[in-house]
């Protein structure tokens, strides 16, 4: 039996990379779900309910039923960000939500000032804030970095920390084994100062992790999937958790791509094309940033419709004929702000190989969606911890648009929406002192 979490003991800090259009979302409701305000809609650990026990024994409950949870009310945040607007000032220029659901907790807002941010502008070229550390290597950033979560903790009193990248997606930096494979490589190179191989996002991670506070990547970066990060990870007892919150597309084609699959019903192709027009658009409207995003996005579909499993089903498009052809776009488009819009367009066949199609058009709010993700993965992180788990969670895969996995070892990612589900209920049962009792298929 895997062991059952500790209660929760004083109070959880969130220190927060980023305070854009995510980040004020979910502290201006969580905020407001405190005063009785608002509703914390679309997160699972406020509402979802799961069966613990068989037969007589059986019962649907809610997390904070089944495991320790931490309390909304014991939550303190703290962020870091290049701009210098107070969480507040940040909340009403995202234009995310109505100022009505931000003026109850203005006060609280304001006292979030952001601290300087660990930041090198190769890595994401479309912004120029001026609230930046004064750091001459990466090692630097790293020490600076675990100065204010130190300060963070005495200052607001809070017990334990867990540290959320909610900031833009990074340039594409490719895993270099010299670099990125071990510990000890990777420290040198965080000392010598080698910009190439180190993103600002690993000295958060690395400092946060030294600190003993989970970390949580939001963004499709690169940060902690690498063996290095997994092997601080384990040395220092923390969990981690990534990469990129499945948010809108990506959270269609995870669920939807299960109807083909389990339907048996062949793909020729899937389109996805997205237009939005917040920062994280002007950010991934770089190519080198989006190609980082690509390669999360990319990522979802080849896992759940395997060509090699089901070659007839799968094993036609344009690839060389091998498999179906699958292509994501990303649009800057300011009018939208963060509503973004996900089209898909899916040519599917079915008996005798005639050809049929499929669209989807998921208007959605970004920030909206990510919220409660920030939610879920911050109180379940902080769980985990409790629970003595440590290094990749893969059962927070089911929030999360490329979950970690250990590619030196050639592991396949659980991408399927149902089965990631099955993975989450399992932990919350083994985390709870229940039995893991249900099966992957």
């Amino acid at each position: 039996m895997a062991e059952k979490a500790k209660a929760p003991n004083g109070k959880l800090g969130v220190m927060i990379v980023g305070l854009g259009a995510v980040s004020t979302t979910f502290i201006t409701g969580v905020m407001m779900t405190r005063k009785g305000l608002a509703k914390p809609v679309g997160s699972m650990t406020q509402y979802d309910k799961i069966r613990v026990g068989r037969g007589a024994d059986k019962k649907y409950l809610k997390y904070k039923d089944i495991v320790p949870l931490a309390d909304l009310n014991d939550i303190e945040f703290a962020a870091w960000d290049v701009y210098p607007a107070n969480a507040y000032e940040s909340a009403i220029n995202a234009e995310v939500l109505k100022e009505r659901d931000i003026e109850p907790v203005k006060d609280e807002l304001m006292k979030i000032k952001p601290l300087k941010a660990a930041f090198d502008r190769n890595y994401a070229k479309r912004l120029d804030g001026d609230n930046v550390k004064d750091a001459k290597t990466r090692w630097e950033m790293v020490e600076q970095i675990r100065e204010d979560i130190r300060k963070f903790k005495e200052e607001a009193g809070v017990e334990r920390v867990v540290v959320l990248w909610a900031a833009s997606t990074e340039v594409y930096v490719p895993i270099n084994e010299a670099v990125h494979y071990k510990l000890e490589d990777l420290e040198k190179a965080m000392k010598e100062n080698d910009v190439e191989n180190i993103a600002p996002s690993m000295c958060y991670a690395y400092a946060a992790l030294k600190e003993g506070a989970p970390f949580i990547m939001g963004a499709p970066n690169t940060t902690v999937d690498i063996p290095a990060m997994w092997e601080l990870a384990e040395q220092t007892k923390m969990p981690i958790a990534g990469k990129d919150f499945k948010t809108g597309q990506t959270l269609v084609k995870s669920g939807f791509a299960p109807i083909i699959g389990t339907r048996c019903l062949g793909l020729n192709g899937w389109f996805s094309t997205n237009i939005l027009g917040n920062r994280d658009g002007l950010v991934l409207d770089e190519p080198a940033n989006f190609r980082t995003k690509e390669v999360s996005k990319l990522s979802t579909l080849e896992s759940i419709l395997v060509p090699e499993e089901q070659p007839d089903l799968y094993g036609h498009g344009n690839d060389e004929d091998t498999q179906y052809y699958h292509k994501v776009r990303i649009n800057y488009y300011p009018p939208r702000n963060d509503n973004k819009e996900g089209w898909d367009n899916i040519d599917i066949f079915g008996w005798m190989g005639y050809p049929m199609q499929i669209k989807i058009n998921f208007l959605c709010r970004d920030s909206i969606l990510a919220a409660p993700l920030c939610l879920d993965l911050v109180l379940l992180s902080d769980l985990a911890m409790r629970a003595g788990r440590y290094g990749t969670q893969r059962f927070l895969s089911f929030f999360l648009k490329s979950p970690q996995h250990d590619y030196t070892e050639d592991e396949v990612p659980v991408n399927h929406l149902f089965q990631q589900y099955v993975m989450l209920k399992n932990a919350i049962r083994e985390m709870g002192g229940y039995e893991a009792d249900e099966e992957i298929d």
